[in-house]
């Protein structure tokens, strides 16, 4: 399996394994916490056609779907204040109105995140979902996908005091004490704000998506594995080897 260069650290590898193992080394956890958003799920689509509807009501030029999927991260309550002023409520009501119409026809899973889910819940690790996405919308998501069963906890965007990348959404996926962060709990997102977010939390950081990362690409909060798809976390996982 041919490695990924890492900017000032070793190369990781596709398929999750001979990452770097940190302080006290990181080993089969028992605890996974997924982004939502091109982690699990496919909704692009909707999203991007929600933001051009609110940014032509607002008079602004709307992104290329490229940039949508480039700069989309923060929730809305924290990005729309930013991009909109004064009008940002104004045009949060613009986007959920568009989104919540249609939101549902667009979801699709990324390649192989039923299979994965199915065998890691076998398998009987925790998993929760920390999302950026609004909470109600998370959850009705995941009913569609007939996900809800397999995962403990689905903390959206305004259920707790922060959205990520803070520490609070990760507290409450993890049950508010019952079970605490660390090196065997694994933030799984394709993102530089999911590798922030387990910084921020203390929880190990896992890229999962197709790309492998470019060196220095997360300089800041840099991977610990690497997968390059949903089934190569399976595999590692229910194989028995980590």
């Amino acid at each position: 399996m041919a490695g990924v260069p890492r900017s000032g650290g070793p190369r990781l590898r596709a398929d999750g394994r001979d990452g770097p193992r940190g302080d006290g080394g990181e080993g089969r956890p028992v605890a996974l916490l997924f982004d939502w958003d091109n982690t699990l799920a496919d909704t692009w689509p909707a999203i991007h056609h929600a933001l051009a509807v609110t940014f032509r009501a607002m008079d602004r030029e709307p992104w290329t779907f490229e940039e949508t999927r480039r700069r989309v991260r923060a929730s809305a309550r924290d990005s729309f204040p930013a991009l909109f002023g004064a009008r940002a409520e104004e045009a949060m009501a613009i986007f959920y109105g568009c989104f919540e119409s249609d939101h549902l026809a667009h979801l699709r899973e990324r390649p192989g995140a039923t299979d994965m889910l199915e065998r890691l819940h076998a398998a009987g690790f925790y998993l929760a979902v920390v999302s950026n996405k609004r909470g109600d919308l998370l959850r009705q998501e995941a009913d569609a996908l007939d996900w809800t069963r397999l995962f403990r906890r689905l903390v959206g965007a305004n259920d707790a005091a922060r959205d990520k990348p803070a520490a609070e959404p990760v507290h409450l996926a993890l049950g508010h004490g019952s079970m605490a962060p660390g090196p065997d709990i694994w933030f799984v997102g394709d993102t530089d704000i999911d590798l922030a977010c387990a910084a921020n939390s203390g929880c190990v950081p896992v890229l999962l998506r197709a790309e492998p990362p470019l060196a220095g690409e997360f300089a800041d909060h840099p991977p610990h594995r690497y997968f390059d798809s949903c089934a190569a976390l399976a595999r590692l996982l229910t194989a028995g080897g980590s």
